[in-house]
């Protein structure tokens, strides 16, 4: 994969699933791809992860709160909105999902996404119990998503932390870089 020359910019939402830490390494990744990585961290994935490991490999300010502002007047949610070049949430709870599907901005992530230009281009991808992706509720929200433009990587097949086997793996680091990195090459 050869490295973006324009720099995009990735918002990277991170949520509350146990695959949290495994967007400490997608913020490697592209970064290393040459993309400007922003990380939105919820209150739930603070609770698998810290912001220190995203703000020291992505070299940007993490956001953790509505409230939070770098410099300037302009909360950081906003700013970040009006400049990413696309969203991409991974690991996405069902949680997320949900508040996405019907417009709720009552925290940073949600806020961002509400926020953005309708042309940005926004990807999910999924990480929960299967039982959860499966649950009719759950998949009415994604049709939802999909109907306003968002796409979908996975989720995948396997052993789940909760013990269970099936579907709702977080999609492979190296394979949610590829397809976003696609997806934003080919735009």
């Amino acid at each position: 994969m050869e490295t973006h020359p324009h720099r995009k910019i990735i918002a990277l939402g991170v949520t509350g699933s146990i695959a949290a830490h495994r967007a400490i390494d997608l913020t490697s990744e592209f970064t290393k791809l040459g993309y400007q990585v922003h990380v939105i961290m919820t209150e739930e994935a603070r609770k698998f992860v810290t912001p220190l490991a995203f703000k020291t490999l992505s070299r940007n300010p993490v956001i953790t709160s509505l409230h939070d502002e770098e410099e300037g007047w302009k909360p950081a949610h906003i700013e970040l909105a009006d400049k990413a070049d696309a969203i991409l949430i991974a690991p996405c709870s069902a949680q997320t999902i949900a508040r996405l599907a019907w417009g709720f901005a009552d925290d940073p992530l949600s806020a961002v996404a509400l926020a953005l230009e309708p042309h940005i281009t926004r990807i999910i991808a999924p990480a929960m119990n299967g039982k959860m992706w499966l649950n009719s509720l759950t998949q009415d929200n994604v049709r939802r998503l999909k109907d306003h433009g968002w796409q979908f990587i996975g989720p995948a097949s396997g052993m789940l932390s909760c013990g269970y086997e099936g579907i709702g793996r977080l999609w492979e680091t190296q394979g949610i870089v590829e397809t976003t990195h696609q997806w934003l090459t080919n735009e």
